[in-house]
């Protein structure tokens, strides 16, 4: 098998199968360049690249040239019959050699592009972690000095990429040769401006803008209909990057809103360039500690003790907040039917003491970041709930859908701050912003707005929400915090000294919290009788309902998952119960204070 550097798209398509079984093996994969971390100028056209994302929007399927005829331009005579699959412009010597456009021999193929972009709220660690792991491109190809004479074919020896894309007879000359305004807060419209550039931030079409995410347009030949958004997948395909697909230099006749659309849809290669799909694996988590999910366990009764004694010192000493916590935080979807999402655990952990606001919940956050791969937190103040865009939206001038926040991939966890919401009036966009929060936490799927209609996708965003009293927003659990005294007036310094104490055990519990919400679970051997009959106890003792029930479930497989079980036991069972009634008795307690308020 020749190396993986030296693969180019004609080698790809005579050994395919060979190379999509060579590509299928983790440490093969491992060793192609990630285009998350490196740079791009560090890269040539044409190479294999690898990409982690997120895929955000589906473009409409496009036209190419599979094969076509290359004839001499002096007597038009027949050279070859040149692939032109994995490629985005024409492959010719462009002094002797013309492409034959009329040719009835000529093939085309139809391909789909797709917008990935990196994780949203990709934490700085696992970004760290990801660039230790990538291997040094640069020194690679000046090792290889013959990296591209090795694979051509002794016709390519003289042969070079033609340096216009392959729709270029349908272009004008070039009328706008600037680069877009990076500095730019969003998009220039057509109404504002004849034949404006759309800005870079507008393009790269970040869910978290003052987290800007990497972009790639990937090009798929094959499973097209098995690529859905909003799932993370790592791609392999020839990367292609040559200026002439820069839309902004063409001009598409003389109308604006064409002109405007051609530019979202071929944006410049060096802000997002094209990767041409070759192979595409859906990750089901976004951990980079971890590259195998079926590597040996840690020592997890050890790991939890040490996550749960760090929770209950942040949560001012409060261990049932504690294994609320640790529940919420390993929670995901693991059943979907046409009514519910199966296994999310959506928290709203509230009664922060208001004397250490609004730090605390910043410095909160910090512990939860260091320990998640994807995080966000959110103050939920009246200018955000006004302003952020949330829900992706259709823009028909461009036929681009731009993103919203709570775009985001699953088990990205969303960190609502609602102590941060003042005295004010919520617009009708903050109400529709609460509104669309509220939906995603109760069904996990999210409301694109497509302007004459919504559509729903699936989503998968563990969600927590700290609050003062109760949140506006609905979440699956509800628990008031009893915070110890002492432990509220030295909070900083606990949380300061937490940081410094978990230093030696974070790659553990970073790997201990992805891999107990990955890890199989067995509820089915569960004795059925035993829960039937906290049911009726529960109905005759506060008339529970079957979402009661539904929710205790829940809770137990993840005091089980939390200890490292593999099946629902009956001290699970049993801790679930007392903690369900410890929260009940709480809510309870408070219900009734406020009410004498």
């Amino acid at each position: 098998m020749m190396d993986l550097l030296s693969w180019t798209p004609e080698y790809f398509s005579a050994n395919e199968a060979a190379c999509v079984a060579h590509l299928n093996t983790p440490e093969v994969r491992a060793q192609i360049p990630l285009l998350n971390c490196a740079q791009l100028h560090d890269l040539r056209d044409n190479m294999l690249v690898r990409f982690r994302g997120m895929i955000q929007d589906m473009q409409d399927p496009e036209c190419y040239l599979e094969s076509y005829e290359v004839r001499k331009k002096n007597d038009d005579t027949l050279v070859r019959v040149q692939n032109g699959k994995y490629r985005d412009v024409l492959v010719m010597n462009r002094d002797q050699e013309s492409v034959d456009f009329k040719s009835p021999s000529n093939k085309y193929g139809e391909r789909r592009s797709m917008f990935v972009i990196s994780i949203p709220g990709f934490n700085k660690w696992a970004i760290e972690c990801e660039q230790k792991m990538c291997p040094n491109v640069g020194e690679k190809l000046q090792d290889k000095s013959v990296v591209t004479s090795n694979a051509k074919r002794p016709h390519e020896e003289e042969m070079e990429t033609d340096n216009v894309s392959e729709n270029e007879h349908v272009f004008k000359k070039p009328m706008l040769p600037s680069e877009p305004s990076e500095g730019s807060s969003k998009a220039i419209t057509p109404k504002e401006c004849k034949h404006a550039l759309l800005s870079a931030q507008y393009l790269l079409n970040s869910p978290i803008s003052e987290r800007p995410s990497k972009a790639c347009l990937v090009k798929l030949y094959t499973d097209i209909d098995e690529s859905t958004l909003n799932t993370v997948v790592d791609i392999v395909g020839f990367l292609s990057v040559d200026p002439a697909l820069d839309g902004s230099t063409d001009q598409v006749e003389d109308f604006d809103d064409e002109m405007t659309e051609h530019q979202a849809t071929h944006p410049p290669p060096s802000l997002i360039p094209r990767i041409h799909s070759i192979s595409i694996q859906k990750l089901h988590h976004i951990n980079p500690l971890i590259q195998n999910s079926s590597e040996a366990q840690l020592d997890n009764i050890d790991i939890w003790r040490d996550i749960h004694n760090l929770m209950t010192q942040c949560l001012f000493g409060d261990k049932v907040a504690a294994d609320y916590l640790l529940c919420h935080l390993i929670s995901t979807v693991y059943v979907r039917n046409d009514v519910e999402s199966l296994g999310q655990f959506s928290l709203n952990i509230s009664n922060i003491p208001a004397d250490v606001l609004p730090i605390y919940t910043q410095a909160f956050y910090e512990i939860l970041e260091l320990l998640l791969p994807a995080s966000h937190y959110f103050p939920m103040t009246l200018e955000n709930m006004n302003t952020v865009q949330f829900v992706p939206k259709k823009d028909y001038t461009t036929n681009k859908l731009t993103s919203g926040l709570l775009q985001l991939a699953p088990h990205t966890h969303l960190v609502l701050d609602e102590t941060r919401l003042q005295t004010g009036k919520l617009e009708s966009s903050g109400v529709e912003a609460v509104q669309s929060v509220a939906h995603l936490i109760r069904t996990q799927k999210l409301k694109y707005d497509f302007k004459f209609y919504h559509l729903e996708f699936n989503s998968d965003v563990p969600t927590l929400v700290l609050s003062e009293g109760k949140s506006m927003l609905p979440t699956n659990c509800y628990l008031p915090l009893i915070p110890d005294l002492d432990a509220t007036k030295l909070i900083e310094e606990t949380i300061k000294a937490g940081k410094h104490y978990i230093q030696p055990k974070l790659d553990a519990m970073r790997k201990f919290l992805t891999m107990q919400r990955i890890q199989e679970f067995d509820m089915k051997s569960f004795d059925p009788a035993i829960v039937q009959d906290e049911f009726v106890r529960m109905r005759r003792q506060c008339d529970a309902s079957s979402d009661d029930l539904h929710s205790l479930l829940v809770l137990a497989r993840l005091i089980g998952l939390c200890r490292g079980k593999k099946m629902l036991d009956q001290d699970s069972w049993d801790h679930a119960r007392l903690l369900e009634e410890e929260r009940r008795n709480r809510v309870e307690m408070f219900t009734k204070r406020k009410s004498e308020m």
